[in-house]
């Protein structure tokens, strides 16, 4: 039932009391047909639907293309103060809210990361948040491609402690959004996951393992994650995909995205750069990895042997290590440490080493830097990473998506980027999975093949056709 509506010249504010599940919440609004484009972003206690674009930037080599519609930006900050009413003689409250008036393509070099910031710092809002992705070939700078796509929906809706937060520009689309919040949310008709098999390509993957530890022998690198590709043999539903996979699954994030057609979703096991608005920087890298969920007495053998291995602890501390050198590079001296340092981290059908890694940024350094310094992931990309990804664009097809990034960005600074892993992949008709694992001088490509498909099942057994 709706509680609290509030609506002013530039957005509608309604709360929804809700006690279903937000996981429930979020696919159904994902199904509604009300956006043709949106995110949903899951942290701890709370997930964000982000619908309809007020907003876009899109990185591609060479270029940045920016688009805003004269409508203000949705945001969960709140409306202006009372005491301090809305001019209505400024134009941006006057304008048609449909008509889109700003697109900008600049050309760009340098830093992705700093492109982008200075895209989102001509949004015409003091306010606003956006989310997106971010591509693997982001950090090579592939010469084709789009490297990023984050937008500033036109309605975000905040679920948390039994109720939603409706925020929208449109005050028709933010009554649709609470009735349908509001009524009886009911799952559809059961899903029948079509399970994918996992253990194909090994030949081949195999072949780039052998080649990536020859490389490593010979000095070339120290540490390179190869991946294999899985392709799907049918569409993929991927909104009933994420419903079944988060269900079974117990990630540090979770995303749900549908861009111009591109759609993902996944179950994120580490948080790449968490920045808060105060400068705090984290990153969570995970890395040695055994199977999980095969019954107590095997998980807690499988534990004891990732805790012990000794190939799995030097991937997880080199791993750890280079955490580190990275945020000194843009954290105040002193102030990077390492928290709970090698604790074991359940994510659905794999178990890991995991640490924390923070500081606090110095002054004149943003989230993007903080981003700009830890991507890609070094437990996705290698060590040292110019040249492990140097190894990953001959040893493998491009990635996009995988290894990349899906964010949310604050006009105050506050930044949370997950890495996607565990997340299936459609576009054009086409679905597939893509998984891999962590190459050092100790490794077999027989066990790193095996690590591929441990990892492939957190996803693999919940596909669901599309109908």
């Amino acid at each position: 039932m709706s509680s609290g509506v509030r609506t002013d010249q530039t957005r509608t504010e309604i709360v929804v009391e809700s006690a279903a599940d937000p996981l429930r919440l979020v696919t159904h609004l994902a199904r509604s047909g009300l956006f043709d484009d949106y995110v949903v972003y899951e942290r701890p206690g709370l997930w964000t639907f982000a619908g309809g674009v007020a907003g876009e930037v899109i990185l591609e080599p060479g270029v940045v293309r920016s688009r805003w519609l004269d409508v203000p930006s949705p945001t969960s900050a709140g409306p202006a103060p009372a005491s301090d009413p809305l001019d209505p003689l400024d134009p941006l409250h006057a304008l048609d809210p449909l008509d889109p008036v700003d697109r900008f393509d600049e050309p760009w070099s340098g830093r992705p990361a700093a492109a982008l910031e200075a895209a989102l710092r001509t949004a015409p809002w003091p306010v606003w948040n956006a989310y997106g992705w971010i591509a693997f070939e982001f950090a090579a700078l592939a010469p084709a491609g789009r490297l990023a796509h984050l937008v500033v929906p036109r309605t975000e809706v905040r679920v948390e402690a039994g109720r939603a937060l409706v925020v929208s520009a449109d005050a028709e689309e933010a009554e649709r959004v609470a009735e349908l919040l509001s009524g009886q949310v009911v799952p559809g008709s059961p899903s029948s996951p079509s399970p994918v098999d996992v253990r194909t390509g090994g030949d081949l993957y195999r072949s780039r393992v052998a080649q990536a530890i020859s490389e490593i022998d010979a000095g070339l690198y120290e540490k390179v994650i190869v991946s294999r590709r899985l392709p799907i043999p049918f569409p993929v539903d991927v909104v009933a995909t994420y419903a079944c996979g988060r269900a079974a699954n117990t990630p540090a994030r979770s995303f749900l995205l549908d861009l111009e057609g591109f759609q993902a979703a996944g179950f994120s096991p580490e948080v790449l750069a968490g920045v808060d608005s105060h400068g705090t920087v984290t990153t969570q890298p995970l890395a040695g990895t055994r199977a999980f969920g095969q019954g107590e007495n095997v998980d807690s053998r499988t534990r004891r042997e990732l805790e012990n291995d000794p190939k799995e602890i030097f991937e997880h501390a080199v791993s750890v290590r280079a955490s580190q050198d990275e945020l000194y590079r843009v954290c105040v001296p002193g102030t990077v440490r390492v928290t709970g340092f090698m604790a074991v981290k359940e994510r659905g059908s794999v178990q890991h080493l995991g640490s924390s890694v923070s500081g606090e940024l110095a002054p004149g350094r943003t989230g993007w830097d903080a981003l700009d310094a830890l991507f890609p992931g070094v437990t996705a990309s290698g060590i040292p990473k110019p040249a492990a990804v140097d190894a990953i664009a001959r040893l493998e097809e491009p990635r996009g998506l995988y290894a990349g990034a899906v964010l949310a960005v604050s006009h105050d600074g506050a930044m949370d980027a997950a890495l996607v892993l565990r997340a299936v992949y459609s576009e054009n008709g086409r679905a597939w999975l893509r998984a891999g694992a962590g190459i050092v001088s100790g490794s077999t490509p027989e066990r790193e093949y095996e690590e591929t498909c441990e990892k492939l099942s957190s996803i693999a057994p919940y596909v669901v056709p599309r109908t």
